[in-house]
């Protein structure tokens, strides 16, 4: 993965603007007690409980997933919390990203209720997420 510059971005792909953390997730063989701790020392929101997951609700709407060992969805998470960044435009994220030649999880974003959300590896390693809304269309993300 390569250095780049605004400059070498094309206007679209330079209108990327993170605007909040808007999502946090987490897959531990801890799970039990990162619930307890949220919901009982946190007093976060629970908004979803079911087995090997709970999801949390902050008071500015981000959410916080808690998801056990065994769930295998989000085994790609690896062993550290996973921060999923707010944009004002999921399509003009998603370009900026494959731009800088950033490695999605998986070939196509995941959509529901009018949002877009996709993992990717950052230059650190680590797992992140961009979420916005669904501004693709009927199209598919495709490479800049």
């Amino acid at each position: 993965m390569g250095r780049f510059t605004i400059d070498e971005l094309t206007w679209t792909e330079a209108l990327m603007a993170v605007r909040s953390l808007g999502w946090l997730g987490v897959r531990t063989p801890n799970a039990a007690a990162m619930t307890a701790f949220y919901r009982d020392v946190l007093q976060l929101e629970v908004i979803l409980e079911r087995p090997g997951a709970t999801w949390f609700r902050l008071g500015d709407g981000a959410e916080v997933h808690v998801y056990g060992p065994n769930d295998v969805d989000h085994d790609f998470f690896g062993s550290s919390p996973v921060a999923g960044f707010c944009v004002d435009s999921f399509e003009a994220a998603h370009a900026a990203l494959e731009a800088a030649g950033i490695e999605f999880i998986y070939a196509e974003p995941q959509r529901a209720a009018g949002r877009a959300w996709q993992h990717f590896r950052a230059p650190d390693g680590n797992v992140y997420e961009v979420i916005g809304p669904d501004d693709l269309g009927n199209a598919t993300a495709e490479a800049v």
